[in-house]
């Protein structure tokens, strides 16, 4: 039996109930995500193995848009199919997405101490799940001195060259690295339970992906639908990194074409900080919260669609090449030294951002330290540890 013949593993269903409850209880931003993604689809449900994982992490990496959200899908996308993709994002994306429309027609921000308390014990878990990622994958991924020493030469590379192209060529250079020094490890199992796509898919994904980048800006004068689309499917094609370096992008899709005010826009990326799930949902508040039409609800969907679909092209696109590429054994050797460079990437994440923005205390870091105990040690489910440090970090300030 074929690969594109084989059964499904899951069903739409399934996935649909796992990505909820990380859209429910995944904060933290995009590092912390893929720590949340491990946990569940790794560690307890075993959809796949951590190599495989870590080859999926790596994939986004070099691809623009949200990484998190396209591991997310691609995560659905393997499971159960094309209707298992959609599950998985719109379970991720839809509870960010809709607090944010809330906030977008009037809701209140959080405002108080306490409010203030729990955003800050929310990040105290950011530090837990990245930290319980780097700890477990390091473990498996780089087992020997040879993949240990790429895991930290990607440290350096990030810490001295920074940003999303820091990101992209720690992995580039570690999978190099990999095709010189782990030739003699053992050779990766083929992820057989997961379902492949078929390269035509893959050839019409990038070509959809590459009219719509060209097209749409000659037809956007349109309409007023068409010209917001374009504006938030250029912001997700055209960022590496996702999340945080999308805001420039918008800010002159929206700011700067007049159709959010600045104080407005401040306001929302506040209140993105304080809702799980992807950065990337800001968009739906942007569209919600626009002077002129369309706006609401349906402008809302419209930029939440636009600023994500480039992304999720560019994943179906790449994935039938990628499962393809990684049975040959050179391409093996250096996915080994691209997995120990994502190692040592979130490695740096786990200090720069994650820790300097959120360990400001003594007390701050024993929180952070008896998280990630209870994740290591205690197996304790991640969302008991959101609720457990958010309501830590409300009390502590009252």
């Amino acid at each position: 039996m074929s690969e594109q013949e084989r059964p499904l593993a899951g069903n739409a269903g399934e996935v649909f109930l796992a990505f909820l409850k990380l859209g429910l209880t995944s904060f933290g931003g995009p590092i912390a995500h893929l720590g949340y993604f491990r946990d569940e689809f790794v560690t307890r449900r075993r959809w796949l193995d951590e190599a495989g994982y870590a080859d999926l992490v790596a994939l986004c990496q070099f691809l623009p848009g949200p990484a998190s959200s396209q591991v997310g899908f691609a995560l659905g996308l393997m499971r159960a199919g094309p209707l298992g993709a959609l599950a998985a994002w719109t379970a991720f994306t839809l509870p960010s997405a809709l607090l944010l429309v809330l906030f977008a027609y009037g809701a209140a921000a959080l405002e108080g101490g306490f409010a203030q308390g729990v955003l800050h014990g929310l990040k105290l878990v950011a530090v837990a799940i990245v930290a319980q990622a780097v700890f477990g994958m390091a473990r498996s991924l780089t087992p020997d001195r040879e993949r240990a020493g790429i895991a930290v030469l990607a440290i350096f590379v990030v810490v001295l060259a920074g940003g999303a192209m820091g990101q992209v060529g720690a992995i580039l250079l570690g999978g190099l690295a990999g095709l010189w020094l782990c030739r003699g490890a053992p050779t990766m199992a083929a992820e057989s339970h997961l379902h492949a796509l078929p390269r035509r898919a893959g050839i019409m994904a990038l070509v959809l992906f590459a009219l719509l980048l060209v097209g749409l800006p000659l037809i956007g004068g349109a309409g007023p639908g068409l010209a917001l689309f374009d504006g938030f499917y250029r912001a997700g094609a055209l960022v590496f990194g996702g999340g945080h370096v999308v805001l420039p992008l918008l800010e002159a899709e929206t700011v700067g074409r007049g159709l959010v005010t600045p104080d407005a826009f401040l306001a929302g990326y506040g209140a993105a900080q304080a809702v799980p799930g992807p950065l990337f949902t800001f968009a739906a508040y942007l569209g919600a919260i626009g002077l002129a039409p369309p706006n609401g609800i349906g402008g809302g969907a419209i930029a939440l669609v636009a600023i994500f679909l480039p992304g999720l092209l560019l994943v179906v696109g790449a994935l039938p090449f990628w499962t393809q590429l990684r049975r040959w054994p050179q391409a093996q050797a250096g996915m080994r030294g691209a997995n120990a460079a994502v190692v040592g990437l979130l490695g740096a994440a786990l200090y720069d951002p994650v820790f300097t923005s959120a360990v400001l205390t003594p007390l701050d870091f024993a929180l952070a330290l008896a998280g990630f105990v209870a994740l290591v040690a205690w197996k304790a489910p991640s969302w008991s540890v959101v609720l457990a440090l958010g309501l830590a970090g409300g009390l502590l300030v009252l």
